[in-house]
């Protein structure tokens, strides 16, 4: 005999993204006030920092100090940060996992106290898994550091660590308690860094935001420079098209497609097969850009987009200074990229396209032979010295 009894339930999210400046002057009240969104007391706080922000900003354990002090009634922490090593490091040999859940038990965080992590989005992702499986869940405050981290990373509900050789292997769904950017972080970034994450704004402005890719085109000099005013402005629109896809799509991925990972499939392979190298290492936003720009080809091939709409995508990423090629494209083993693609997605191939700017296609199926003249175009146009005729892709629409 069989029972059946059914269960079915939901949850509603809601979490703020906050911009600011300077968060930690006294009279800014942004923190104070998400600290006391959670109630009228005294909440305990776990600080994790950032290494590589510790070191650019060797002031800051001070200025969080002084501003919990100003904050008495609503802020207390041990006065101690805990440092995460900067950059994939915590991801790839994550014992900053364990040693957090360490500090939750001394320090008597539970489940209303909170975390706030302080850092780059590979930090962020680490912390986040922590705070995440930590009492099955400690509230996190995420202060991201870099342009990736504010406008991409630091704002949606996934964290994870690497493990057996796969980016992102071991990760949970958990929404933040707040997100807080503070513009005055990216002060410290190196020019490499800060262009590194522009490329997920392009990336999403392609897929579902032409009039912002039009911008970011138009804009494209000044974001090379990263001039404020528009580096701020691409960040927070950025950052809306990622909260909208988080409110009103699938922010668990429950489905077979991750219908914002335009570029990503070869982006992920390029990371793992440079990161080796310490100094050749790809960042993940130049991955990114040159996986939107080889897809790009490859829609354009397909004829989904234009030879105009390809021209605009690769002067704007030319513009803002990313190189679209790297000798890791010719090492590639395609199949095998899209397989362990697959096998991330949880499901069948699927692959998102431009289908024309601001409009996105999802394939589930690859032409490989194609894909191969997409990368070997690419490759060739590398060698060509800048094109100023017609098409400054210096590609034709591939057949057959």
């Amino acid at each position: 005999m069989q029972r059946e009894i059914g269960q079915q339930f939901s949850v509603r999210y809601s979490f703020p993204v906050l911009f600011t400046r300077d968060a930690f002057a006294p009279e800014n009240l942004t923190l104070r006030d998400v600290l006391r969104s959670a109630g009228a007391k005294q909440h305990r706080v776990l600080l994790a920092l950032d290494s590589n922000v510790a070191a650019a900003t060797p002031g800051l354990a001070a200025l969080l100090a002084a501003y919990a002090e100003a904050h008495a009634e609503t802020f207390f922490w041990s006065g101690t940060p805990f440092i995460v090593r900067g950059g994939e490091i915590c991801k790839n040999d994550p014992v900053e996992v364990h040693a957090l859940h360490q500090l939750v038990v001394e320090q008597k965080i539970d489940r209303q106290s909170f975390i706030l992590a302080i850092g780059g989005g590979a930090m962020l992702d680490a912390i986040g898994y922590a705070a995440a499986t930590a009492h099955r869940g400690v509230r996190l405050i995420r202060m991201p550091t870099t342009v990736l981290g504010q406008n991409d990373a630091g704002i949606g509900v996934k964290n994870s660590v690497n493990a057996f050789g796969r980016k992102n292997f071991l990760g949970t769904f958990a929404p933040p308690f707040a997100v807080v950017n503070d513009a005055k972080f990216l002060d410290t970034l190196s020019p490499r860094d800060k262009r590194a994450g522009i490329a997920e704004a392009i990336k999403i402005a392609t897929i579902k935001d032409a009039p912002f890719l039009t911008w970011m085109h138009r804009e494209r000099k000044s974001l090379a420079v990263f001039a404020p005013a528009a580096m701020e402005e691409m960040i927070v629109r950025c950052a809306q098209r990622h909260i909208e896809h988080v409110g009103s799509a699938d922010p668990f991925e429950t489905g077979s497609a991750r219908p914002l990972d335009f570029g990503h499939w070869s982006a992920h392979c390029l990371e793992e097969m440079t990161s080796a190298d310490a100094s050749g290492a790809l960042r993940h936003g130049e991955a990114v850009a040159i996986g939107c720009a080889l897809d790009s080809l490859y829609a354009f091939a397909k004829g989904l987009i234009t030879q105009a709409e390809l021209s605009l995508l690769f002067e704007t990423l030319e513009g803002i200074g990313f190189t679209l090629f790297h000798e890791a494209l010719l090492k590639m083993n395609i199949e095998e990229a899209l397989a362990s693609f697959r096998e991330h997605l949880g499901g069948e191939m699927c692959i998102t396209l431009p289908d024309g700017l601001g409009r996105k296609r999802e394939l589930h199926e690859i032409d490989l032979p194609l894909m191969h003249r997409c990368i070997a175009q690419l490759a060739e146009r590398s060698a060509r010295p800048p094109s100023r005729d017609a098409n400054p892709t210096g590609v034709e629409r591939a057949t057959g």
